[in-house]
């Protein structure tokens, strides 16, 4: 849109150039004043004269006049009155319903007025061939300011690991990895592993994955079937042994849940587990270059490990900052939204009981998204589509061997990558704060930083149990004793209600 008059912010006629889609550019005069300014609540009171509403009428017109095919008539020659003894309803909806949508951003966007929440929209006076007004009830976001935000104080941590926990670490990671070396003819013992061949049965019947080559166990592990491992310890190379085991509750074939079968094994191999030496060529079978690579990738991936818990602690010390900053009015209508969020689920007496508490949780909650989103306005922050699509491709690593549902889920459904969309949104945000902001960087040990987790995490348990305590109470309040008293009670005020109607 362009402006094509000048004019000051209220009470004054206004021109708009309009040119988007379906319509030809169209002069918008319009006349906006602002009434009944309660805090954040304000009416928009907006005036379209009936010549600009003829104006877009008449380019509608135009407009399906080349489209439409009526019988009797060539293509762009069907007269006026036709087309609206056919669509003049159609028609003059459509213009009304662009005309109010153009009008009423624009008003909004020129007084600088953000709404909270949808506004409510009360016609006046429209119709075919007259002038159109209407009322815009809106409640306004609060004005913030945010400078104070880089006054914030946060620890900011670093964690210093020690050479003895990354060695420590690879060393579990070798544990796990046995190698393994024919064990000759010596009998299998806990610990061996076994290769075999089998062939399974239920009643002497034999079952659809009823069969299997060269698998591989080791023993005292229990991965295969409940009590399998423990019938193969003694076995040797060339034997035959009949193992017997129940089907899982999650075996492919139904009807053989719980039931017992018998497998046919003939073994293969048996080998014992040798000392898995931790080299270079160990490492590179796990993907890194060389052993110290491997040491680097280890230690990179502890630190990650405490970073990423220590991160959301300097993330609650933030938000606990901003819960103290000062905004002068939160909109009602986005508590009640909130509430009725924290009451998701329970019934009407439990949320009536705890209102209070969800009204203090829903001011807290609504007051830092509404600082955190003007910091981010402010300071022009965005979620680009690389970014949203990188989050999304995170979200499909972190579950192995579901990638497509998890892909599918994320296509079909748009809400899901909205919510991804905001967690990046304030993921920026943050980080931007921890750059602007006051860090104490402290670089501690891997111990301190079990300390200080642990800390933290009785705290919030604490937290928790007194928030359950004070919801209990409220619950089932202490009986008071039975002393009659007399009191006179103020009359309740009601509240006048707008309707929002078409006169």
């Amino acid at each position: 849109m362009a402006e094509l008059v000048d004019a000051s912010v209220l009470g004054t006629d206004r021109a708009i150039c309009e040119g988007s889609s379906p319509f030809r550019p169209t002069i918008i005069y319009m006349k906006v004043t602002i009434e009944n300014k309660k805090g954040l609540n304000k009416d928009v009171k907006v005036f379209v004269d009936k010549k600009t509403m003829n104006n877009y009428i008449d380019q509608k017109y135009e407009e399906i006049k080349g489209t439409v095919n009526l019988k009797g008539f060539r293509p762009g020659k069907v007269p006026r009155e036709i087309l609206k003894r056919q669509f003049g309803k159609a028609v003059f909806n459509e213009v009304l319903d662009k005309v109010l949508k153009d009008t009423s951003t624009k008003a909004l966007e020129e007084n600088k007025i953000k709404p909270a929440g949808q506004p409510k929209l009360d016609l006046k006076t429209y119709g075919e061939d007259k002038d159109l007004e209407y009322i815009l009830s809106v409640t306004e976001l609060p004005k913030i300011e945010v400078k104070l935000i880089e006054k914030i104080k946060f620890d900011d941590y670093k964690v210093k690991i020690d050479n003895k926990e990354t060695d420590k670490r690879i060393q579990d990671i070798a544990k796990n990895q046995p190698n393994f070396k024919d064990a000759a003819d010596n009998k299998a013992k806990e610990g061996d592993q076994v290769q075999f061949d089998y062939e399974a049965t239920v009643d002497k019947k034999s079952f659809k994955g009823g069969e299997g080559k060269n698998t591989q166990l080791t023993l005292g592990k229990d991965l295969f079937l409940k009590g399998f491992d423990k019938q193969l310890i003694g076995v040797k190379k060339g034997d035959e042994k009949l193992v017997e085991a129940v089907l899982p509750e999650n075996f492919p074939e139904k009807e053989l849940v719980n039931k017992k079968a018998e497998f046919k094994c003939k073994i293969l191999a048996v080998k014992n587990p040798e000392e898995v030496k931790i080299n270079d060529e160990f490492a590179k079978n796990l993907g890194a270059k060389d052993l110290n690579d491997l040491k680097s990738l280890v230690s990179k991936q502890i630190n990650d490990e405490y970073k990423n818990s220590l991160d959301r602690l300097s993330k609650n010390q933030i938000l606990k900052e901003l819960e103290k900053m000062k905004v002068d009015e939160i909109p009602d209508n986005l508590i009640e939204e909130e509430i009725k969020v924290l009451s998701q689920g329970m019934s009407e007496e439990d949320a009536k009981k705890s209102r209070k508490n969800f009204e203090e949780v829903a001011k807290k909650r609504i007051k830092v998204g509404l600082i955190l989103n003007e910091f981010g306005e402010q300071n022009k922050v965005s979620v680009t589509e690389q970014e949203l699509q990188s989050e999304v491709q995170k979200q499909i690593r972190m579950m192995p061997g579901q990638e497509k549902m998890v892909m599918d889920f994320y296509q079909k459904n748009p809400s899901a990558v909205a919510s991804l969309r905001g967690t990046v949104y304030e993921d920026k945000i943050m980080n931007l704060i921890k750059e602007k902001a006051k860090s104490n960087k402290k670089e501690i040990s891997k111990d301190e930083a079990e300390k200080i987790l642990k800390q933290s995490q009785d705290q919030d348990i604490d937290s928790k149990k007194v928030i359950k305590d004070k919801n209990k109470q409220e619950k089932n309040p202490p009986k008071k004793a039975n002393v009659k008293k007399t009191s006179i009670k103020k009359p309740k005020k009601k509240s006048p209600v707008k309707k929002v109607s078409k006169k």
